[in-house]
């Protein structure tokens, strides 16, 4: 019996599902990769031939999600050659797909399971109005094939400085905020358009010329696929209103960075916020208001909230830590917990998958040594898929994933 297969019971635990009450003395069971019951151990029948996890004196918690990273397309350590986050030769690449790009072997994978991180999703670049399609990946697989969980995510598409500032060193469309929203206002007029005529040769029973471009668009106009904007400024982020309002999409703001001063607005219109990278310099105009107080000022006002790493631009294990201080400067810590499980699945539609301790979900499950909004903790055990795929070694004092590549014999 493959290792995906066998029955699991992970006992004795603090049993964190995050969307319910912890447990004392808990057990998550888990068989053929997917969680069977959560409960106390008295509660939870466990089979005889399952295999027993120890986890007295643990904190157990499902695997972190990272909603917004460039994990496996921009590569830690290999410069341009492995950087294919932006593919900045058209300003609408919504055909561009993330999955082309990403290599599962780059060192960031592994970083991620020492975070106690077992799904992300993986975005094109914001070099472009329109940057191309998402991905939701496991963050342990040997092929990408392996990781895929949610091949249909969303689109990114970013407002503001960076693709004004990409077109404008070409002297070309979009140079000003404007051209970047008559960008995406084009586009989706574009495939408004075909998507009727599509329709309209299907009901004639009549051959129609696919666009991948426009074909891609359409799922986001017919809701299939969420729009992952990329805003930092409060006006660029009313602006990503109007525009979602205008051709009816569902918005997910993306990095949020002046949310806050706007947070009644996103409140009363229900706009989720992926917030972050949170621990960098204020590098750009667009980051001068950036501040860890904004996590907990959105989520008081009633905002759904994500955090995110923005790997590599802030190395993906840390990704906990940026809600530790959040905690710090006023964010409540049952809601940083749902930051980085329940909220980021719930708003790109995964919660069906990922983000919780509950039956019927994938058994990504981290065994942590304490409360992971202590910094002094650690992740000791991770399970992807029901899998353990890492553990700290204590001794060495080394973290361990499982390999990966082929190896003969």
């Amino acid at each position: 019996m493959s290792d995906k297969a066998q029955v699991k019971a992970i006992v004795g635990g603090y049993v964190v599902p995050v969307d319910g009450e912890p447990i004392d003395g808990g057990t998550v069971l888990i068989e053929n990769g997917k969680i069977v019951a959560v409960g106390t151990d008295a509660d939870v029948d466990v089979p005889d031939d399952a295999e027993l996890i120890d986890a007295a004196g643990s904190w157990v918690l499902p695997g972190f999600i990272d909603a917004h990273a460039h994990l496996g397309v921009h590569e830690d350590g290999e410069g341009w050659s492995g950087n294919d986050t932006n593919e900045m030769t058209d300003p609408n690449g919504a055909r561009f797909r993330a999955i082309d790009g990403i290599d599962p072997y780059e060192p960031g994978f592994d970083d991620a399971l020492a975070g106690g991180v077992t799904s992300v999703v993986i975005k094109p670049g914001s070099g472009n109005p329109i940057g191309g399609q998402t991905i939701g990946v496991k963050t342990w697989g040997r092929t990408v094939l392996d990781m895929i969980f949610a091949e249909g995510v969303s689109v990114k598409s970013a407002l503001g400085e960076n693709p004004k500032r990409v077109y404008g060193e070409k002297k070309q469309t979009p140079s000003t905020r404007l051209g970047v929203a008559s960008t995406i206002r084009d586009a989706f007029t574009a495939a408004r358009n075909y998507a009727a005529q599509r329709d309209h040769a299907a009901g004639e029973g009549k051959p129609f010329d696919v666009d991948l471009t426009k074909e891609t668009l359409a799922k986001v106009l017919d809701g299939e696929l969420y729009w992952d904007q990329h805003v930092h400024r409060a006006d660029d982020m009313v602006t990503a209103i109007r525009l979602a309002d205008e051709f009816g999409y569902k918005l997910v703001i993306n990095h949020g960075t002046e949310g806050h001063l706007i947070a009644d607005l996103l409140a009363e219109r229900d706009v989720p916020v992926i917030l972050g990278p949170l621990f960098t310099t204020k590098s750009k105009v667009e980051l001068r208001n950036r501040t860890l107080r904004a996590p907990g000022i959105l989520a008081r006002a009633g905002v759904r909230i994500a955090i995110t790493t923005d790997h590599p631009v802030v190395p993906i294990n840390f990704l906990v830590y940026q809600a530790a201080l959040s905690v710090k400067d006023g964010l409540d810590p049952e809601t940083a917990l749902k930051a980085l499980t329940v909220n980021p699945a719930a708003m790109l539609g995964l919660d069906d998958q990922v983000g919780a301790l509950k039956p019927g979900l994938d058994a990504d499950v981290a065994i942590w040594s304490g409360d992971p909004l202590d910094v002094m903790n650690r992740a000791m055990r991770v399970f992807v898929r029901g899998r353990e795929v890492y553990h700290f070694d204590e001794e060495t004092g080394v973290g361990v994933t499982e390999e990966r590549r082929y190896r003969e014999g």
